[in-house]
């Protein structure tokens, strides 16, 4: 899931296939394509919320998800690992393709492929979802003992070292009460790493925080996109995904509008969606 990143000069890069709907040379660092979106559509009722999505995602690629809310942004995020399963189309993380049927009953090999699917692709949520009875540590060994069959002793160095990456080994003994809110959510992605998913998927990770946390939290997720994780990520920290992305990607009304660089899409967005959001962006913030 992660690798570090070359630096990249003119004789490092390579063309987007006119499949990945966007322009773009692609920095030397990105791997073969590891997520693959295609058709999706998602119904709520009457509530058409995702309207033929395609998205493919690289390895070692950062990607963020942009627009104003109501955009389909969530919905698309939960669609990739199944927590909402999509009217229709197809998700495929690391060659386990799954094609949509949600009128079907779920057969033992469907949820099979789900539970596959989810370990592929680790999901932070907005909170942290922390177990309160469970240290740090506790929380970090609970899956891979229990779900990945990992020896304590192997759990438990894994642990400790994506603890160190998140900058909170000393706190491996303290209990979630006793924890700031980006202390919890730093403990969130170090236990969502310990699983060694092939993409992490991040639903607005800071908008739960007071101001003076959201940038810890953001620093270790810049630290892991930069270090090469891949991961896609919905945010409306704007600084953030200039900052750590690799592509951002627009979306408005369910569909994505445009996507690209980061300095494409903040800087000189070509389509009028993506200017008018950014510009009702810039005077709310």
């Amino acid at each position: 899931m992660s690798d570090e990143r070359p630096p990249m000069n003119g004789s490092q890069a390579r063309s987007a296939p006119p499949s990945s709907g966007y322009e773009h040379v692609l920095p030397e660092h990105l791997g073969e394509v590891i997520v693959r979106v295609e058709g999706v559509e998602k119904y709520f009722g009457d509530n058409h919320v995702l309207r033929g999505v395609d998205l493919e995602v690289r390895q070692r690629e950062a990607v963020m998800l942009v627009g104003r809310s109501g955009s389909g942004k969530t919905t698309l995020l939960r669609c990739i690992n199944f927590l909402e399963e999509p009217t229709v189309g197809t998700i495929e993380i690391d060659g386990l393709q799954l094609v949509a049927d949600p009128l079907r009953a779920r057969s033992r090999k469907h949820q099979e492929q789900i539970r596959q699917m989810r370990l592929r692709a680790g999901m932070l949520f907005q909170d942290f979802n922390l177990f309160p009875h469970m240290s740090v540590l506790g929380n970090c060994i609970e899956a891979p003992t229990r779900v990945l069959r990992k020896p304590m002793a192997e759990a438990v160095e894994r642990a400790e070292y994506y603890l160190e990456v998140v900058g909170l080994i000393e706190k491996r003994d303290e209990y979630p009460a006793r924890l700031s809110g980006g202390q919890k959510q730093r403990v969130a992605i170090a236990r969502a790493l310990c699983m060694e998913p092939k993409v992490l998927l991040f639903d607005e990770p800071t908008s739960a925080l007071d101001p003076e946390l959201i940038g810890e939290v953001l620093r270790v997720m810049e630290d892991l996109a930069h270090g090469g994780t891949t991961m896609i990520v919905v945010t409306h920290e704007m600084h953030f995904a200039r900052q750590a992305a690799d592509r951002v990607v627009f979306m408005e009304n369910g569909v994505i509008v445009e996507q690209g660089p980061p300095e494409q899409i903040l800087d000189a967005p070509r389509e009028e969606g993506t200017k008018r959001f950014l510009r009702r962006f810039l005077l709310e913030t």
